[in-house]
């Protein structure tokens, strides 16, 4: 495993707890007097819960590509995810927009939002009941620390076929905070995710802070495997609009999927 990890980024208010209480008790406030008014959806200048959706679609065409540079070429789908059966954990689920359009979409498996503001999950459990005429059974929110949380509480005995991650990592690694080991916390993130994916299953993680091959530093090379046995793998990518500054091609935020594997 290579020793070398991305320079840590500046610790940030935005990487404390006591912001994102403060943040989800306003939008907590906003959404009790405005139904209509459900909160932030991140990174949604990118749409990318859109690109997400179609990215996991069974019916994907990825002729629609957005991004026609050799070196990001469509990929094969990443996984063989039922809509109907896949559980599905979201981290840092924030309102819950996420599940939501997932659900909308089709997905109708165990589908379960975990954060640890206990007014994020708040706000998404009052989103969820805001919204009329809506089957909601198969949305689920618990507030849970992804870094501290006791794992067989919320994951099925295998573990999950699909983990989510939009912009959590990103707010972990703006924490100041350091592990038993003394570590920054993020170092630990991805030994967690790979606790929680069942073999086979996927972890589909989307940053702005981070680049595509500073997250494949992270998950795939980083992170040490679990027990020996398995570790993260870059199964493929969501393509996004790409601009082009100095000569070096680049992207505003990047979404990679990993899968879960055996050791060889």
């Amino acid at each position: 495993m290579a020793e070398s990890k991305p320079a840590h980024l500046e610790p940030s208010k935005l990487g404390t707890k006591a912001y994102w209480d403060a943040l989800y008790t306003t939008e907590l406030t906003t959404h009790t007097s405005d139904p209509s008014l459900e909160g932030t959806v991140w990174f949604d200048d990118s749409d990318a819960e859109a690109k997400i959706l179609s990215y996991l679609s069974p019916n994907r065409d990825d002729s629609d590509s957005d991004n026609e540079d050799d070196d990001h070429s469509p990929n094969p789908h990443p996984h063989d995810l039922t809509p109907s059966t896949a559980s599905i954990l979201d981290l840092g689920c924030g309102n819950g927009s996420l599940l939501f359009s997932l659900r909308d979409d089709g997905w109708s498996g165990h589908l379960l939002g975990v954060d640890y503001s206990p007014h994020s999950i708040s706000l998404a459990k009052s989103i969820a009941q805001s919204r009329e005429n809506e089957d909601l059974k198969s949305v689920e929110f618990k507030v849970w620390d992804v870094l501290n949380g006791d794992i067989p509480s919320i994951s099925p005995p295998t573990g999950w076929d699909l983990v989510l991650d939009k912009g959590t990592f990103d707010a972990v690694s703006l924490s100041s905070e350091t592990d038993s080991l003394g570590r920054r916390i993020n170092e630990g993130y991805g030994e967690r995710v790979l606790q929680l994916l069942k073999t086979g299953g996927i972890f589909l993680v989307t940053s702005c802070n981070w680049t595509e091959t500073e997250l494949r530093t992270w998950f795939e090379t980083s992170t040490a495997p679990n027990d020996g046995k398995t570790k993260l793998k870059m199964a493929g990518r969501v393509d996004y609009p790409s601009f082009s500054f100095g000569g070096v091609k680049g992207q505003t935020i990047s979404t990679l999927c990993f899968e879960k594997v055996v050791v060889e």
